[in-house]
């Protein structure tokens, strides 16, 4: 995955400690103007579990203490730590192969004319995944080509309803 140097050191220092905590370090961004970015840090439990916001809350001023420590940014910022979301980011091949059969969208490094790639995790190891679009072809794409991965939740609002 494509990451800058200053995200990938906060990732670095934040997951150093992070497994003495029980968290996983989802992802790390840093947005926004360049005086006054915005650092981003996904966070959820160990265990698989879904992280809770009281959970985050506790865990916020560890993160907060590693990433001032590290002192990235020599500006101002504003730290922002948070639960992953429904449409949680893929940073690891590990995180692909957690999510086998689920819809992602992909933004890669340019191949072949195409950038965006959406479709379902069909496979993944440590070098690719494996996308297979709505009309059944499977693409593969080096990790060392994605920008971006994001899971895409799918809402079904025409569930039958009982007793109808």
């Amino acid at each position: 995955m494509v990451k800058t140097k200053v995200e990938q050191s906060i990732i670095d220092a934040l997951e150093a400690v992070a497994a003495d905590h029980g968290v996983d370090i989802v992802d790390v961004e840093v947005v926004g103007a360049t005086k006054a970015p915005c650092v981003r840090v996904r966070i959820d439990n160990l265990d698989g579990e879904s992280i809770s916001l009281d959970e985050v809350t506790a865990q916020s001023s560890w993160v907060s203490d590693v990433v001032e420590g590290l002192d990235p940014i020599s500006s101002s910022y504003t730290l922002e730590v948070s639960s992953p979301g429904m449409a949680r980011p893929l940073r690891r091949p590990s995180d692909f192969q957690k999510f086998i059969g689920e819809r992602c969208e992909l933004s890669a490094i340019a191949t072949e004319g195409q950038r965006r790639y959406k479709g379902i995790i069909a496979a993944a190891d440590e070098a690719s995944v494996t996308l297979e679009t709505e009309d059944g072809e499977q693409t593969s794409i080096s990790f060392d080509d994605v920008k971006k991965g994001t899971l895409k939740p799918t809402f079904d609002f025409k569930k039958e309803k009982g007793g109808k």
